[in-house]
């Protein structure tokens, strides 16, 4: 998964120290075939683009749901992982998305906000936007650490 510079921290408070997001991706074979890539994440905040390819289309020529879901899942996930240690694990509970318009070419943008911590669950928004600024999709997400996990305190 991603390696994050933190002092031991469980939660992490602010991004003085930021991801080594070069290799993240590659380290995720999902994510890698997908073409996704980090912007940016820092502050419980992440920017991750996707290319539309045919290959991610589904019958019609847009964008295939599953793979805007993806974008969006792993954009929530890098929000949070800025927020905590290294070692921390955690899984996503529950998500939601709307599709609210097509995607038939060009990049999508997955713009994450952490929204949320709640002892061991963090609420997550994503907002997925196309070339022309155009919101294709609304996401959010539930996050949760796993059990044997410390708890965190924001």
């Amino acid at each position: 998964m991603a390696t994050i510079l933190v002092d031991g921290d469980t939660l992490r408070k602010t991004c003085e120290q930021q991801f080594l997001m070069d290799g993240w991706i590659a380290l995720a074979p999902f994510e890698e075939l997908l073409g996704i890539s980090i912007v940016e994440a820092c502050d419980g905040r992440s920017v991750l683009t996707m290319p539309f390819t045919v290959k991610l289309s589904q019958g019609g020529g847009f964008l295939h749901g599953g793979a805007l879901t993806t974008l969006a899942d792993t954009a929530a996930a890098m929000a949070v992982k800025t927020r905590l240690a290294e070692s921390v694990a955690f899984v996503t509970r529950d998500l939601n998305i709307r599709f609210l318009a097509p995607v038939r070419e060009g990049q999508v943008t997955a713009t994450a906000v952490l929204k949320q911590i709640h002892e061991r669950r963090f609420e997550v928004n994503v907002d997925l936007e196309d070339d022309h600024g155009v919101k294709v999709a609304a996401f959010s997400a539930d996050f949760r650490l796993l059990r044997e996990q410390p708890v965190a305190n924001p």
